[in-house]
């Protein structure tokens, strides 16, 4: 069992004819956030925003929009120099003509979220798009749908959404901390034990399903004369870049 991730709904593969076509029919983009950090010995180091990019792309495949690539950075990267930069980012995905803009990081530490906050904040203070920052699992944590770092969850993701990725030998069959500390580095259920595809796919499910509703509910929330792309078209003299 695994992923298979539409290239039709991934800014950086479509034509500028499919995003127009896409932004007229649901005005949504999602924006995925997250780092190059350790994930045990059996992960990928971009897995918090491979993760994030793989939900979200699952999400607008089943309820439209369309999702940016992913960015990377860390709530350790100075705030006066990063806020501003994803402040003039999320400027630019509502000047093409979005209205709702949701930032979602796998990197489940709140300054991330904040950061994202903070930077949306200016977006949508005129009311005519409406924003807003999550984690992956904030709108569908359950006994499915949960996060953890490198083990049961993070490690069942990655078996779904990128099963090549993925190297389970690399952990051997000796004893793993799973405090977090060294020399594991993993927090959480022993994913040599407790990870699956089919727990990743069910978690990736519920995510995917909760944001997508959140993004209805958010385009929803703007005057009837905000909800739609208004971008004569993405075409030089319109629109050039983000």
């Amino acid at each position: 069992m695994n992923a298979q991730l539409s290239p039709t709904v991934q800014m950086q593969f479509l034509r500028p004819g499919q995003l127009e076509e896409a932004a007229r029919k649901f005005p949504v983009v999602y924006v995925p956030f997250g780092l190059i950090e350790w994930h045990g010995r059996h992960l990928p180091l971009g897995n918090d925003a491979l993760k994030a990019h793989g939900i979200l792309v699952k999400c607008a495949e089943k309820f439209g929009g369309v999702v940016y690539p992913p960015v990377y950075f860390h709530e350790g990267f100075n705030r006066q120099h990063l806020v501003p930069v994803l402040t003039e980012l999320f400027q630019r995905l509502k000047k093409t003509g979005f209205r709702v803009i949701i930032g979602v990081s796998g990197h489940n530490v709140k300054a991330q979220i904040d950061m994202i906050e903070q930077a949306l904040k200016p977006v949508v203070a005129d009311g005519t798009v409406a924003g807003i920052g999550l984690w992956e699992m904030t709108l569908s944590r359950c006994a499915e749908s949960d996060s953890d770092h490198a083990a049961k969850w993070e490690t069942s993701n990655m078996m779904f959404l990128y099963p090549h990725l993925v190297d389970m030998k690399e952990l051997g069959d000796g004893p793993l901390n799973l405090d977090m500390k060294p020399p594991s580095g993993i927090g959480g259920l022993d994913p040599r034990k407790h990870a699956t595809p089919q727990v990743g796919a069910r978690n990736v499910e519920l995510a995917a399903e909760a944001i997508g509703k959140k993004a209805q509910e958010l385009l929803a929330s703007l005057a009837d004369d905000h909800r739609a792309f208004k971008l004569p078209a993405i075409a030089p003299g319109h629109w050039w870049l983000i």
